[in-house]
């Protein structure tokens, strides 16, 4: 078997971002996918990367570190100096990108998740891939994963808070016009537009495939083997094959995280949860993090998630909530028919306000309740406004009924509860002021309002039959605990020393935000600047012992 300088494990956006830094640096890069598909979460998600002092915005370090200083809790393995790095490498690691030919374009009027915190920026800190053409992937295209169902459409992530608007203004439906206009562009001439995750993986994957780097698919990793504290060689399980892969140099690790393993989930994450309630890639089932335990690696914050709303459609498909229900004319309510939320506020705290509340009252699932008016205005996961399929109620999606206490009744919680509630909503709507929860107050809320509902875009009277109900789930984009690293991104023993060789990123690692989601991109972001960082490292660290 031939020696590789670099082995990263996992082909996700922060994995080929390493791939891509060893192969430019004279390195045989070998990158080991798990599954038959190339892209991991990274390739199914909106494609942000959170980049404070990026090169498209006015910023700074001092107001970048009073910013996460203000969000990041200070957990056990909270570091300082990983915070420091990832603000100091973040341009860097996207100078580098552009400099490969990986077309990037800035998120501006995408805000921070906390943008009234010191150092939060309304306008935002993040940046997303430019259209990329995926007939340049050749044969790579049929197996880079996409997200399960979503046809091609040329739509960037900053403008879908418009698309959504398509019925209800003009700036919404000339983006509308304007995206599908650019879809059929891209089409007629002979082309296959990525855009988002897929844009961002394509992109790196067509630059490493460029530099020579191997890619082996359907490879899982299930052991490593140490010499001196190094590691010198990768097991993998390919085509029913043991094969030991040599390691000259180092090992990124950039595998995922553990949310579609229902034992570690069980073990680790708030109860109840359930595998089906995530959107992450199917091969995420925390092998990494299992294997390196055995070897005394150091683990934190694996009781969180990037978690958030999720509702699950009649045929079993998990839809991530984000702008659904931050729009008018809705709320979420428990079993009680209470609300307990704001209900636009970041997915994260909603999860962990939907899994506190579960301990007082049973909320798990709890209900996104809306009107007519939603319904014929905002598109709900795939399904366009204005049209409504019959479900089975039981299915307990868009479940519907002409009356709200008809639609108590079916959802099986207290009628009277509900219509008191709606009631008192919608008193606050009409005044455009959430006393409760102070929905609609943070520019982050407003994001995805209704600018033309008055006179807050995120409130709205849920008064118009008929009425609709779906379950609402926990469910999460990944876990975001697993190894512990320094803030070169290499590994942690428990006793407090370092693996010599072995760094992670991404999900399989943990979070350098302790469970806080800062602003969009906050995976991409950091994966992908400890991957470019980690490869660094190796790259010198292997001079040094020349």
């Amino acid at each position: 078997m031939n020696q590789y300088d670099l082995v990263v494990v996992g082909s996700g956006a922060g994995g080929l971002v390493g791939a891509l830094v060893g192969s430019r640096n004279k390195m045989k890069v070998l990158v080991l996918e798990k599954t038959e598909k190339i892209g991991g979460s990274s390739s199914m998600s909106g494609g942000g990367m959170w980049i404070p002092t990026n090169p498209y915005i006015n910023d700074s370090y001092d107001n970048a570190i009073e910013y996460l200083n203000n969000v990041v809790p200070k957990h056990r393995t909270y570091s300082p100096k990983k915070i420091e790095n990832f603000i100091k490498f973040g341009p860097k690691m996207l100078e580098f990108l552009t400099s490969e030919g990986i077309k990037i374009r800035p998120m501006i009027g995408y805000p921070d998740y906390y943008p009234e915190k010191p150092g939060g920026k309304k306008e935002g800190r993040a940046v997303e891939p430019d259209i990329f053409n995926g007939k340049k992937l050749g044969k790579y295209l049929k197996i880079l994963r996409r997200y399960p169902g979503m046809p091609p459409i040329a739509m960037f992530s900053r403008e879908a808070a418009d698309f959504i608007l398509a019925k209800r203004s003009l700036k919404g439906f000339s983006t509308a016009l304007k995206v599908i206009f650019r879809t059929i562009f891209y089409f007629v001439t002979f082309r296959y537009p990525l855009t988002m995750g897929g844009s961002l993986v394509g992109q790196i994957l067509h630059r490493c495939l460029q530099n020579g780097v191997e890619i082996w698919i359907n490879s899982k990793v299930i052991d490593f083997e140490f010499s001196n504290n190094r590691v010198i060689s990768v097991v993998v399980e390919k085509d029913g094959k043991e094969i030991k892969v040599p390691v000259k140099s180092g090992v990124v690790l950039a595998s995922g995280g553990f949310e579609r393993s229902q034992d570690l989930r069980e073990k680790f994450l708030p109860k109840p949860t359930d595998y089906r309630w995530t959107v992450g890639a199917s091969g995420n089932e925390g092998d990494i993090i299992k294997i390196l335990m055995k070897y005394e690696a150091d683990t934190d914050l694996l009781d969180k998630a990037w978690g958030g709303p999720v509702a699950i459609t009649p045929d079993q498909e998990t839809v991530f909530l984000v702008y659904e229900r931050s729009l008018p004319f809705c709320i979420i309510v428990d079993s009680q028919g209470r609300r307990f939320m704001n209900e636009s506020a970041p997915y994260t705290d909603c999860w962990e306000r939907q899994y506190k509340h579960n301990i007082e009252v049973p909320c798990i699932p709890a209900w996104l309740i809306m009107d007519k008016k939603h319904r014929s205005s905002y598109p709900f996961g795939k399904i366009p406004p204005g049209i409504t399929p019959n479900f089975p109620a039981e299915k307990g999606f868009l479940v519907k009924a002409d009356s709200l206490e008809k639609l108590a009744e079916t959802i099986k919680i207290k009628p009277e509860s509900l219509v008191e509630t709606v009631k008192r909503f919608n008193d606050m709507a009409k005044k455009g002021k959430d006393t409760d929860f102070h929905r609609g107050e943070s520019a982050y809320d407003r994001y995805y309002g209704d600018p033309r509902v008055k006179p807050n875009p995120n409130l709205g009277p849920i008064d118009k039959p008929p009425f609709y109900a779906t379950a609402i789930y926990p469910g999460d984009l990944g876990t975001l605990g697993g190894l512990v690293t320094d803030e070169n991104g290499r590994i942690m023993k428990k006793d407090g020393t370092k693996f010599e060789n072995l760094y992670a990123t991404g999900n399989v690692s943990c979070s350098p935000f302790g469970g806080t989601y800062p602003g969009p991109g906050s995976t991409l972001g950091p994966a992908c600047t400890f991957a470019y960082i980690s490869v660094l490292n190796i790259i010198k660290s292997s001079e040094e012992q020349k």
